[in-house]
């Protein structure tokens, strides 16, 4: 089925504006997949918070024109679907490789992150990166390790006192 003007036109500022807020993308060859691979890794994008789409090379172009991923442009040829990251920067990247460890077929050919067109071997860097919660919890944990040695050694004085004042008494019953 042929696409209208008016229906490229609207998938050119959908993708537009996903790509606009996005953190990053991942462009991934899908030659080979079935119809049951790709629903189950639309499924697997959309619980992750990641906008995945197949579009034509053209289109995509034109979408991610005026956008941090407008250094994609050049590499966008073959059959490609596109994952943007919109909750966090590793969601596509987590996505994608782990859908590609299962299915041999999902090659990454293009990975971007802030205007930076990566190498596709850089997806495992990008996929390790926190989310949000994670990273929140492990500066919650930076901040609170001085606080809690603080009160550590605040503690340790009281206590060094009575193991003393302990000792000096064991010492005068021993001697008495």
């Amino acid at each position: 089925m042929a696409l209208t003007l008016e229906d490229k036109k609207q998938i050119v500022s959908e993708v537009a504006a996903v790509a606009a807020e996005a953190h990053s993308a991942v462009a991934a060859e899908y030659r080979g997949l079935t119809v049951e691979q790709m629903t189950d890794l639309r499924k697997k994008a959309r619980e992750g918070g990641v906008y995945l789409r197949v579009v034509k090379n053209t289109l995509a172009r034109r979408a991610v024109e005026g956008t941090d991923f407008e250094c994609m442009q050049e590499g966008l040829t073959g059959p490609l679907l596109l994952a943007f990251s919109q909750e966090d920067p590793g969601a596509a990247a987590r996505v994608i490789k782990d859908f590609a460890k299962e299915h041999e077929k999902l090659s990454v050919k293009l990975v971007a992150i802030s205007g930076q067109l990566l190498d596709a071997s850089a997806l495992d860097r990008l996929a390790k990166l926190p989310t949000k919660e994670q990273a929140i919890s492990m500066l919650m944990a930076l901040m609170k390790a001085p606080v809690e040695k603080l009160a550590r050694t605040m503690n340790e004085v009281p206590g060094k006192l009575v193991r003393t004042v302990a000792a000096v008494r064991d010492q005068k019953q021993a001697s008495a």
